[in-house]
């Protein structure tokens, strides 16, 4: 069933309300009733309907709506001239085919009066009407743009994710490289861990935001499977405040930090080093900071994959809300400082 358009119930409830109006007015203060009113008025506010519905017709049809300010400015005036004059004729019209009684001696003042009238009245009807689609277009165009904003973010957390899940698998991979020629058990332990995670990772693709929790655990299978290739050279700390365990952070994050941190850190140091992940809450802010032996290069600052779809993952979801940094905090030792608002719900991403 093809659905009325809002402008036939508004034009014809407000003309009916304007014929109420009139007709109250001039039955409480005129001194004497002119014969017929009742049906003239009537007849009177037909033709507005009428005219007015044209007026629409050919705004439509002329496209005056998508014309500049200006020069809808200029017809909304000129109509109003020419329809009220033709209001103005049929008005009298009207008066002379139910032989309406003159209601001046000086007839060319009062035709005069009736079109300072219809002019203001059609003025009033163009003002609303183009004020309404104004209005109507200004709302489509932010819900537009709101739209676009909403599909470009989403085209670009999937882009960034399709990355991380391969790259994330290569290094795994490259790390039970070497262990199944040394050490078969632990490549077995391995490729165990290394399925623990790929299941995340695969949960990972339907969501944008996760628990802290859940990115824990799939750390900890991460640096289960680097003890095993680094032995000794690795040492890992945790601090972590229970009140932050419910924070919903990028899923993958924490871990492509962490490889970042063991790719750029630890393995360029001889004897290994000290990887530190903590979390603290505070203010609904989550504070994420990972610690790791090593230096900051200018170019890994800006080139590093796991930096570069950190920061635009955590500007995509968050806006300016949340933070990240990362800074040489003494001769061997790197930080990466991020902080992210509280959010109530996973946010999940379009199929």
């Amino acid at each position: 069933m093809k659905k009325i358009p809002i402008f036939w119930p508004v034009q014809i409830l407000g003309w009916l309300c304007y014929y109420v109006i009139v007709s109250f007015l001039y039955l409480s203060i005129a001194p004497r009733i002119l014969p017929n009113f009742l049906l003239v008025g009537g007849m009177e506010v037909i033709c507005l309907i009428l005219i007015t519905s044209i007026l629409r017709f050919i705004i439509i049809r002329l496209g005056i709506l998508q014309k500049r300010l200006s020069g809808q400015i200029i017809f909304l005036f000129v109509s109003a001239i020419i329809v009220s004059l033709i209001n103005t004729i049929c008005s009298q019209a009207i008066d002379v085919f139910f032989k309406v009684p003159s209601r001046s001696a000086h007839k060319e003042s009062l035709l005069f009066l009736v079109w300072v009238g219809n002019f203001a009245i059609i003025l009033i009807w163009n003002l609303l009407y183009f004020a309404y689609h104004y209005v109507v277009k200004s709302n489509k165009e932010i819900l537009d743009k709101a739209r676009l904003e909403s599909v470009v973010k989403e085209l670009q957390l999937k882009t960034i994710k399709a990355h991380i899940n391969p790259h994330f698998i290569f290094n795994a991979l490259n790390s039970i490289r070497y262990l199944v020629d040394e050490n078969p058990d632990q490549a077995r332990y391995a490729i165990t861990e290394l399925s623990k995670l790929l299941r995340s990772s695969m949960h990972a693709e339907n969501i944008s935001t996760t628990r802290l929790s859940s990115e824990i655990e799939i750390v900890q299978s991460y640096l289960e499977l680097e003890k095993i290739r680094f032995e000794e050279r690795l040492e890992v700390k945790w601090s972590l405040a229970p009140a932050a365990y419910d924070f919903q952070v990028p899923p993958m994050m924490l871990q492509t930090l962490v490889e970042n941190s063991i790719k750029h850190g630890i393995s360029h140091q001889i004897e290994g080093g000290v990887i530190e992940i903590s979390a603290t809450a505070q203010n609904n802010i989550l504070h994420l900071r990972i610690e790791n032996t090593g230096k900051l290069v200018l170019r890994e600052k800006s080139d590093s994959f796991g930096i570069k779809s950190t920061r635009n993952r955590l500007q995509l979801l968050f806006g300016d809300q949340a933070s990240f940094s990362i800074y040489q905090s003494d001769h061997d030792t790197v930080v990466v400082d991020i902080k992210i608002p509280a959010i109530e719900h996973e946010i999940t991403a379009n199929p």
